[in-house]
């Protein structure tokens, strides 16, 4: 059992790191949970949390073996490199959070800011060698941002087209009585039974599979990762595993149609939704897990015999502090942990800092108070009232319609219009269109549904792009629309449209629920000449309605300074990285070439063998054992563990080579890596080198 201390300080430095992370994102992470329950096209982020969590309990031995290392620096330096390095990805991770608050898309800015973030915690509380064994789990938290919503129609749209006519074609090969149509800018396919009505299938998004390869492409990435395979494997399983779930949704195609034709299209839609999702996920899962075992012949899960043992382990030594084995390098008993004087110091700085940034941290949308007998009625259904909109001078508020037909189709709670009459006739009809809904993702951006989608199915859009750019109608908090202007080829009418996303508190019979609201002005022009016209004005409408939702965030001076001179700033930090992993770099090159100058003049021979044993083995992780093995085959000569062991002790402190902590089988093992910067016209041959042994 551990010391309590070790056990204390460990909690204490995980939960300096998770503190700020919970902090500051937590309203990011609770926007993200929300989307991938209630959002089908999201959903796949549910799995990420578990994998995650699974693969840093893969790695637990490993980490508890790096995070006591202590950074090599001398006692002269103030401040590590690792610490340096660290303190800069923060920065940059905070930066790169602000700047994408000042975006039409803030929440995919936030997520992405998240793991740089983790990493230059990591770097700051731990050190290199902790960061180098978590970088792929860190990596991997970057399919927690939630995927363009223009992505998704097109490659869904391409999916479901491939899909249905991989589908047709093998049907029409086998000689059904099948037809390969297009309605609505969806493929459909139609089977025609003897006496009956065709039975007839529409092949949307969902059906094409996107959902599920979005969504098994973590579960590929995972396996590929995790599997005990040679490097090349590893691209094999990955793609592979991406063309299995393309061919299993093209089977439940089939096999959906094949069911229509016999029993019934209700009987098919049972059978879709039961083969769908998450089932056609975990059935390409494991077959991937199957064939990666049978035919690529790997293992997903190291086998730990417990009572094999190493016949030198006896000799027990310390290496890094470690108690380790001197032939196969596996640590026994890893270092305590401390909690130093500087961790402290760390940690307080690290507080002190956290604290401005979460009184400067915003929401991902604009918070908002709504008028709440407006809300409760509207979502209700029993009636509406103009109170949700602000007054406009010279201008009267009517409700239109409630569309609930266009709610129940894209999911939303409540899809309101309205419309500020003029007194005056020269004036013109400013249109309001009010999309409230539980996710993000139903409320569609108006240029991916009038352009991108029908250009994703293979038609030309209805309407002609006139304009489109981000424009910002509110300073403090900082709020970006989109302005987009566009003409309807059939009727010949230019409209100009003005949209934002916000997030408001509604009452409803559930209570007080946070939903997400997507606010619509809309004019019309007679000619073109009008569009900028237009523009100022439902800009000048824009702002009295923001103000009215009540914005219950304001941004201090300092973060609206960050905000708007991001794109500096970040510029800035950027350099800096780069300027000290350099540095770094050619300090260690040139350290090597020191090196290389000292073991041309002052290594003997037989030191040198063993040093270029050393550089040999790295390929099969250069424990002892392994260097042995490279150095009998150098001379021929077999050299004992115990002595050999030795030898690299004595050029470890030399500076020749160094002791790092390494994965073998997920155990923490100390291998050997040369610290010289061998020159190929003077290494050894394996004749030369046997010739000078003898």
């Amino acid at each position: 059992m551990k010391p309590l201390s070790s056990k204390v300080a460990l909690g204490t430095k995980i939960a300096a790191i998770m503190l700020p992370i919970f902090a500051i994102y937590h309203q990011d992470l609770t926007v993200v949970a929300n989307e991938a329950i209630r959002s089908e096209p999201m959903s796949h982020i549910l799995a990420v949390p578990f994998l995650f969590a699974y693969l840093i309990y893969r790695k637990r031995r490993i980490l508890r073996t790096t995070i006591p290392l202590e950074s090599p620096a001398t006692r002269d330096e103030t401040i590590h490199n690792h610490e340096a390095i660290g303190a800069l990805l923060c920065l940059l991770s905070f930066l790169l959070y602000w700047q994408g608050s000042y975006t039409f898309n803030p929440l995919e800015y936030h997520m992405i800011s998240l793991p740089i973030l983790i990493a230059g915690l990591i770097l700051l509380i731990f050190n290199t060698e902790t960061l180098m064994a978590l970088a792929f789990q860190v990596a991997f938290l970057l399919f927690l941002v939630p995927p363009p919503l223009e992505f998704l129609h097109a490659a869904g749209t391409a999916l479901s087209t491939a899909s249905s006519e991989a589908a047709y074609t093998i049907l029409r090969t086998a000689g059904l009585p099948i037809a390969l149509t297009w309605q609505y800018k969806n493929p459909v396919i139609a089977l025609t039974r003897p006496g009956s009505t065709p039975v007839v299938f529409t092949i949307d998004v969902a059906c094409g599979g996107l959902y599920s390869l979005t969504g098994f492409t973590i579960f590929a990435v995972f396996i590929a990762y995790i599997a005990k395979a040679t490097p090349w494997r590893k691209p094999i399983i990955f793609v592979g595993g991406l063309f299995l779930i393309y061919a299993l949704n093209i089977t439940r195609i089939i096999i959906i149609i094949l069911l229509g034709a016999q029993s019934g299209v209700e009987v098919a839609m049972q059978v879709f939704h039961l083969l769908g999702g998450w089932a056609l996920i975990f059935t390409a899962t494991l077959i991937l897990l199957t064939i990666s075992e049978k035919v690529l012949k790997t293992q997903l899960f190291a086998t730990r015999d417990k009572n094999a043992s190493c016949s030198h382990r006896t000799q027990d030594t310390r290496s890094l502090n470690h108690f380790s084995c001197n032939a196969c390098g596996r640590i026994l008993n890893p270092k305590n942990i401390n909690l130093s004087k500087r961790d402290l110091a760390k940690i307080a700085i690290l507080a002190i800092a956290a604290i401005p940034i979460i009184n400067l941290q915003v929401p991902v949308f604009a918070l908002t108070m709504g008028p709440a007998e407006v809300i409760t009625q509207t979502l209700a259904g029993q009636q509406t009232t103009t109170q949700i909109l602000p007054s406009i001078p010279e201008y009267a508020t009517r409700f239109v319609y409630r569309d609930k037909g266009f709610e129940e189709i894209a999911g939303q709670d409540a899809s309101l219009a309205y419309a500020y009459m003029p007194s005056k006739k020269s004036e013109t009809t400013i249109w309001v269109i009010i999309e409230i809904a539980k996710t993000r993702s139903s409320l569609h951006h108006w240029e991916v549904c009038l352009i991108t989608w029908p250009l994703a199915k293979g038609y030309q859009p209805k309407v002609t792009q006139m304009d489109l750019r981000d424009v910002q109608i509110l300073q403090n908090p900082p709020l970006t629309a989109r302005y987009f202007a566009f003409q309807d080829k059939e009727l010949d009418i230019t409209q100009v449209v003005l949209y934002w996303y916000e997030s408001s508190y509604f009452k409803t019979d559930q209570g007080i629920e946070q939903k997400n609201v997507k606010i619509s002005l809309i004019s019309f022009a007679n000619k073109q000449e009008d569009i900028p016209t237009l523009e100022d004005k439902l800009l000048s409408f824009a702002i009295p309605v923001v103000n009215y939702w009540q914005p219950i965030k304001n941004w201090s001076q300092i973060a609206l300074l960050i905000t708007q001179n991001g794109n500096i700033l970040i510029t800035a930090t950027m350099i800096s990285l780069v300027t000290i992993l350099t540095y770094q770099f050619i300090k260690e090159r040139e350290r090597k070439k020191s090196n290389f100058r000292v073991y041309s003049k002052l290594a003997s021979e037989e030191e040198r063998l063993i040093l270029q044993a050393v550089e040999k083995a790295k390929k099969r992780k250069a424990t002892t054992y392994t260097i042995a093995s490279h150095y009998q085959e150098l001379t021929g000569k077999q050299m004992a563990l115990d002595i050999l062991a030795q030898k690299l002790k004595e050029a470890e402190e030399a500076g020749l080579i160094g002791a790092e902590v390494d994965s073998i089988e997920d155990e923490p093992t100390i291998v050997w890596k040369s610290q010289i910067a061998f020159r190929g016209q003077t290494r050894f041959s394996y004749t030369q080198s046997k010739r000078a042994v003898q």
